[in-house]
């Protein structure tokens, strides 16, 4: 017979009380004792039904023996626990039952005598299990081969008085089997059998090829021990549906995870919600909530927190414990959310917080329509599961975390952390919308009566001093590429050579005029297309050549040495006042939050805008504006300090001035999602835009004089009151030491569009030894310095 047929595998098996009957005869009870007067029943009326001791095959020879059975069975079922145990006997290797408890006839038999319920493991593995023991039990009773071996059979059934799944494993004795070799049967295995035996123990397939089972039978009986494992099974089977990805928020998923909750608390009735607590929102996920969507956001009912403010559920998270609230329609003050639990028909309550590494992230909620259906008992059970729902709601909340911070990168690129929460909100809604089948774009974003603050950095005379470095290069390039014509005529005087070196003295004289954006492109394309090609033709010029080729940056084949010291000076300063200017923003925004935006040219400019719109709990002050206005000319300062202390160091000295404009008007911002930023609302906040970028050209005095002055912090403005402050912050700083006492009041000239402006101009003391002092301390503080609290403190 083919080793791959189903005979192949079948295992001969007969019913028998043999191994019973063998070991009453083998039992040595006291003399005299109750056990042994039942034993010597036993002998005399087996020795009456020798039918007992054959194989049976007709289950009606028990039913005839029923009290013999029964006596012969207490050896094996103690009668204290039969009434109460799940246990039972069945044919060796079948599933077929002959004497069982009255526990598991009603759980388990049916009326045709068959066992219900399906294995949990399903078919194939229960047969693999099945001729593994068989093969195991084989090898120990004839070969001498002794292994352990434990898979668990689980069967669900339903409860016959709640009607919930039960789960049972069966634990199987085969001390009562016997196992018979037929013709066929190797006697001894040879050293090769065994070997491929005890490598291949778990694979039936190769046993099969061995030791074929035909060669086999087995009688007895097998008892069957069941142990009602629901608990750690509901609780698996939790973990499985809430690790795995989207089980629980699917269509349908809270529904499987009520059902698993009602087996779990053996409660038919128990209605399951879950709630996640996403900024000012409350997510909630119940059976009322179904959902064709598998994504827990757009699964889920949303409420403001404030609507449980109060609540069973608030007082859960506020104390950070589970609360069971015995008949709500008992408790003297309800809020709406326990009136609408009632209403629903719920008249017990167990609220069950979740966190998740010391954060609310949510929380279970358990009804029931009994009053009084959650105990202690209930709770320490609840216990058992909050890990699991705490870790499933995270993650949850976490994927929708990704979503929105998806949509805000791609609608808006990077946001500012103090309005982040703006525009989540904006995201949240229209993923509510979008759920809903609405058609949805993300709402304008507007932030009304806010206050701008501005102020810049620049290097004075940054575009000429840039231009004077391009010119000086491409002079030195054009005085090289010259003295090696030169010196190729002397050594050789060809015509070409004097055009050549002619138009270099052109290129000169345009040069040492002055050079317009892009004019040196042509001067470099001449020497790089015209020049360069004939050194290798040219004799008697090797060392100019030579000097000519170690003048010329190695990646962009000219001379950049002057704009090389000069653009490094430039970065090495940008690097440290924009480095200077992160650790004074991180302080101002411990003390209020505030939108921020630097900008990096020659020099560091930046915009805040502040104001009660911009903070999520509306919580604000005129206070944090004006402190945030004297530590723009704070920063200033340390602008200042640290431009002339890395002066000495840069291979191009640079100058620096410093502007701050100051505007007591609130405006209205708009995010433009067209160009993901932030720019001003309507037509009167537009002047304020077009101040701020003509202000760095201000001049006084009829146009002789630049208002930004190296040294000097100019402070332009245009109202009475905010000269007012102004004057009240610089009075403050000089007497700290920061400020020198030169304030002049200047009239500033008209800019194109502008007019009407006036301006303040003060120095900064650089050799303060209280300005030095604090722009060294700034790094390591966690606070706006004692200058500044003080400062704003006397406003």
């Amino acid at each position: 017979m083919e080793a791959g047929s189903q005979d192949y595998y079948r295992i001969k098996s007969t019913l028998s009380l043999k191994p019973l009957v063998d070991f009453w005869n083998r039992s040595t009870p006291q003399p005299g004792t109750a056990q042994a007067m039942l034993q010597e029943s036993i002998r005399e009326r087996v020795a009456k039904a020798p039918e007992l001791v054959n194989p049976i095959e007709d289950l009606s020879i028990l039913e005839r023996h029923q009290d013999l059975v029964a006596d012969l069975m207490t050896a094996v079922f103690p009668p204290a626990f039969w009434d109460c145990e799940v246990i039972g006997a069945v044919v060796p290797f079948t599933l077929e039952p002959f004497y069982v408890s009255p526990m598991f006839r009603l759980l388990y038999v049916e009326q045709d005598g068959t066992l219900v319920g399906p294995l949990d493991t399903g078919r194939g593995i229960f047969n693999r299990a099945r001729l593994i023991r068989f093969y195991l039990l084989v090898l120990s009773n004839l070969y001498g081969i002794e292994r352990e071996f434990e898979y668990p059979m689980v069967r669900t059934v339903k409860d016959p008085d709640t009607g919930l799944d039960r789960y049972l494993k069966f634990r199987p004795d085969l001390r009562f089997v016997e196992v018979h070799p037929l013709p066929g049967a190797p006697e001894q295995l040879t050293d090769i059998q065994r070997q491929q035996i005890l490598n291949h123990l778990t694979e039936p397939e190769v046993l099969c090829e061995v030791l074929p089972p035909m060669f086999f039978r087995i009688s007895g009986f097998t008892v069957i021990h069941g142990v009602d494992v629901t608990q750690s099974e509901v609780l698996a089977a939790l973990q499985g549906d809430l690790v795995g990805r989207e089980s629980m928020f699917a269509q349908g998923g809270i529904l499987k995870v009520q059902q698993k909750l009602r087996t779990l608390f053996c409660k038919p009735d128990l209605v399951t919600g879950v709630a996640a607590i996403e900024g000012d929102r409350v997510l909630l996920m119940n059976t009322g909530c179904e959902t064709t969507c598998s994504c827990f956001f757009t699964g889920s009912q949303h409420f403001p927190v404030s609507e449980f403010e109060g609540s069973v559920f608030d007082r859960a998270i506020k104390q950070g414990k589970i609360i069971r609230v015995r008949d709500l329609a008992l408790e003297s003050k309800r809020t709406v959310t326990e009136e609408e639990f009632l209403a629903a028909g719920a008249r017990s309550l167990m609220v069950i917080p979740l966190f998740y590494e010391g954060n609310p992230v949510g929380m279970l909620h358990l009804g029931s329509p009994h009053p009084g259906d959650f105990g202690p008992t209930e709770e320490l059970l609840a216990g058992q599961i909050v890990p699991i729902f705490s870790m499933a709601l995270k993650r949850a909340l976490t994927e929708v975390d990704i979503q929105v911070e998806r949509i805000i990168k791609e609608k808006c690129t990077a946001v500012h952390p103090s309005v982040e929460w703006r525009f989540r909100k904006s995201v949240f809604e229209h993923l509510e919308r979008s759920g809903l089948g609405l058609k949805s774009e993300l709402e304008p974003i507007i932030f009304r009566d806010v206050y701008p603050l501005f102020s810049a950095t620049d290097i004075r005379g940054s575009s000429d001093a840039r231009s004077r470095a391009i010119r000086e290069d491409v002079a030195e390039q054009l005085m090289l590429g010259l003295q090696v014509l030169k010196t190729a005529w002397e050594a050789k005087p060809l015509p070409i050579l004097g055009e050549l070196t002619h138009r270099i003295g052109v290129y000169l004289d345009r040069v040492q005029q002055g050079l317009g954006a892009g004019d040196e492109v042509p001067v470099i394309n001449f020497l790089r297309q015209e020049v360069e090609p004939i050194f290798p033709l040219l004799s008697g010029a090797e060392q100019t050549i030579e000097a000519y080729e170690e003048a010329l940056d190695a990646d962009l084949r000219t001379v950049y040495r002057r704009r090389k010291d000069f653009e490094e000076s430039v970065s090495l300063l940008n690097e440290r006042i924009s480095g200077y200017l992160d650790q004074e923003e991180a302080e101002a925004q411990a003390v209020f939050p505030h939108y921020f935006d630097k900008h990096q040219t020659d020099g560091i400019g930046y915009v805040i805008y502040v104001g009660p719109s911009m903070v999520e709990n509306g919580s604000f002050s005129e206070l944090y504006v004006k402190n945030l206005r004297l530590w723009q000319i704070l920063v200033a300062c340390g602008f200042a300090w640290h431009c002339e202390d890395l002066k000495r160091t840069l291979k191009v000295p640079l100058e620096t001035t410093h502007l701050i404009l100051v505007n007591h008007s609130p405006h209205s911002i708009r995010f433009r999602f067209d160009e993901k930023r932030f720019d001003v609302d309507g037509a009167y906040d537009v002047a304020h835009e077009i101040i701020r970028s003509r202000i760095d050209k201000a001049t006084v005095g009829g146009g002789k004089e630049r208002l930004t002055q190296p040294g000097k912090i100019a402070l332009v403005y245009s109202r009475p009151e905010e000269a007012r402050e102004i004057r009240r912050n610089v009075d403050f700083l000089q007497a700290e030491g920061f400020l020198k006492t030169d304030l002049e009041s200047l009239e500033l000239d008209d800019l194109p569009g502008v007019q009407g402006l006036k301006g303040l101009r003060v120095s900064v003391d650089l050799a303060s030894a209280a300005l030095a002092e604090r722009v060294r301390r700034i790094a390591a503080s966690s606070t706006l310095s004692a200058a500044g609290v003080q400062g704003a403190a006397n406003l």
